[in-house]
């Protein structure tokens, strides 16, 4: 099993590549530092496959995947794992991910990532579901925190725990999506500080950011994650902490409703740049006082 590929990202934070920026990345790559796709949107041919196949030339690329149901107690669906597979290895990107969810049961896909108890019964599910997963592609995969909106009622292990014991059961890593933890801290009432803390340090490979809706329902405030608007000042103020605790995890800014102008998404990710020199220097400068 590797852990990365042999083009390794600058330190510039990436985008998202989605389809509505085919022809404008085709046409003047951004000056990002990567590119993220979603690996169920290029599994087949025509022209999505063609500007990966193009963009892959200049820049490296992550694969991200949606739909491969980790904690499902089904197994994996071979045949897409099959498809991921080929993916990855004609990709040849230097980053795989998904998610801590699961969405297949009985043959059934639903459009939803859906949480998991975390238990040592679900804990085992995953990280054989994982384990898997990683030896069919061969490298190590990150798994992503959820957005959730709901807790099992018998859910006795902290979810940064039950990351922290899949990576020493998996020898995966982590992709500490920082938008999902203040959706979910919002949502549940914990500390979003305190979960960036508890997540062990060496285990995080990547950090996403993205924006979320505030919904209002009957009186209460949901934060739905909907990575549909730019990152707010809340996901930023965590992203300074995150930064100073994981310093070589590579960004990505996610958008992906309600999709701005490709310069947008390039401004985006360099507030992400500025702000990460800002958190590390602070901290640098904190050190030698």
């Amino acid at each position: 099993m590797t852990t990365a590929d042999t083009r390794e990202p600058s330190r510039a934070a990436g985008i998202g590549l989605r389809a509505s920026h085919h022809a404008a990345v085709m046409a003047s790559p951004p000056a990002v530092g990567w590119l993220e796709i979603h690996a169920e949107n290029y599994l087949g041919g025509g022209q999505a496959r063609r500007c990966l196949d193009a963009v892959r030339r200049d820049r490296p690329v992550s694969v991200h995947g949606v739909g491969l149901s980790l904690g499902g107690a089904d197994g994996l669906d071979e045949r897409h794992l099959g498809r991921v597979a080929a993916l990855v290895g004609e990709i040849e990107p230097f980053l795989v991910s998904e998610h801590l969810a699961w969405s297949v049961t009985g043959g059934v896909y639903h459009n939803d990532l859906l949480p998991l108890p975390y238990t040592e019964e679900s804990l085992g599910v995953v990280a054989g579901n994982v384990t898997r997963l990683q030896e069919r592609l061969r490298r190590r995969v990150l798994i992503e925190n959820p957005s959730t909106y709901l807790r099992f009622a018998h859910s006795p292990i902290p979810e940064p725990a039950f990351l922290a014991a899949l990576a020493a059961r998996t020898g995966c890593g982590v992709l500490l999506d920082v938008n999902n933890v203040q959706v979910c801290a919002a949502n549940h009432g914990f500390d979003a500080a305190a979960y960036i803390d508890a997540v062990p340090a060496g285990a995080v490979g990547e950090i996403h950011l993205a924006g979320h809706h505030v919904a209002q329902e009957d009186g209460v405030t949901i934060l739905i994650d909907d990575h549909g608007s730019a990152v707010p000042e809340t996901v930023w103020s965590l992203y300074r902490q995150a930064v100073r605790r994981f310093p070589k995890a590579p960004t990505l800014i996610e958008w992906d409703t309600r999709i701005p102008a490709l310069d947008v998404l390039v401004a985006e990710a360099g507030q992400a740049d500025a702000r990460r020199a800002a958190a590390l220097a602070g901290m640098n400068h904190a050190v030698a006082a």
